[in-house]
């Protein structure tokens, strides 16, 4: 058997991303015949069948599928030796493209740019912000080199080092405070008196374990879909929640009549890097960890 042409798998990784051969031609930027010819051709290459036919429909067999996941590592792997190969083998220099969730990215974005950039001058470094689950699938498909997540987090396939922990605060607006004991307990606020932001940001998902609020009757129903949404209500006298330190560090309370103060139990989020397993950039991925560390509110001194 031939080796497999990357291009035909890139378009077999689309196809089962889009699941609709017009969508996944037009993502590839080539016509939807092509695109079928390619894949007719992998069948016959590999003499199985990856995808189930009746008329314009399809689905992916057992062995389609498992291939896709298996394309996904080759063309993570290929897109790791292009890198190494852009950069004649200079760790320091090349492109990094690194993903970061909007709960940390308007907060650290700036100063990420200057100290990588003031770091490691000879590498071009491209940032994107998406949720946590976009940016999962974007590194497996190899779209991005590198993420920076909040942990802790499911990440198969995936290493991931710890960068250091960003304390969470509870925030009330200042007519507000009087109704918190020094010593609070989440169970005296009002019922639906806590805003957090929608499931897809993975903050609420570590503000719920960190800060004991499973199942808590004072959680809201409403939800935001930003931190600054969430100032937003509070300062309108709605209720409280809670804010991560970097994000006070960056002045999302100024302008408001808002006041934070240290959550129960010093409650705090993880933050740190996440990559495919088997890349060829450890070296520089580690480098990146001890630039973005210090960032912190409290760094990996480990690190």
């Amino acid at each position: 058997m031939r080796f497999p042409n990357l291009k035909h798998l890139h378009y077999l990784t689309v196809l089962h991303k889009e699941q609709h051969f017009a969508r996944a031609a037009e993502k590839c930027n080539v016509s939807q015949s092509t695109l079928s010819t390619a894949i007719q051709t992998l069948e016959d290459n590999i003499g199985q069948q990856l995808l189930e036919r009746e008329h314009k429909a399809f689905v992916f067999t057992d062995f389609g599928e498992a291939l896709v996941e298996r394309s996904k590592q080759l063309l993570s792997n290929a897109q790791d030796w292009n890198s190494f190969a852009e950069s004649s083998g200079d760790w320091q220099s090349g492109v990094l493209k690194l993903g970061v969730i909007p709960t940390i990215a308007p907060f650290m974005f700036e100063s990420i740019i200057r100290t990588v950039g003031s770091g490691l001058p000879r590498l071009q470094l491209q940032l994107a912000e998406d949720t946590t689950d976009n940016l999962l699938a974007r590194l497996s498909e190899g779209e991005l080199d590198l993420l920076l997540l909040a942990l802790p987090m499911k990440t198969p396939g995936c290493k991931q080092l710890n960068l250091g922990q960003d304390p969470f605060h509870l925030v009330a607006h200042q007519t507000r405070v009087t109704e918190l004991a020094a010593q609070f307990d989440i169970d005296s606020l009002p019922n639906d008196s806590i805003f957090l932001l929608q499931k897809e940001h993975c903050l609420t998902e570590h503000a719920v374990s960190a800060c004991g609020l499973a199942h808590k009757a004072q959680v809201s129903s409403l939800t935001a879909s930003s931190l600054h949404t969430l100032v937003s209500l509070v300062n309108s006298k709605m209720g409280f929640t809670f804010i991560p330190e970097m994000a006070l560090h960056k002045g999302i309370l100024e302008g408001t009549e808002v006041t934070a103060m240290p959550a129960e139990h010093n409650a705090y989020r993880e933050i740190g890097l996440v990559w495919r397993v088997g890349t060829t950039r450890m070296q520089l991925f580690r480098k990146v960890a001890q630039l973005i560390a210090p960032l912190l509110p409290i760094p990996n001194k480990a690190l």
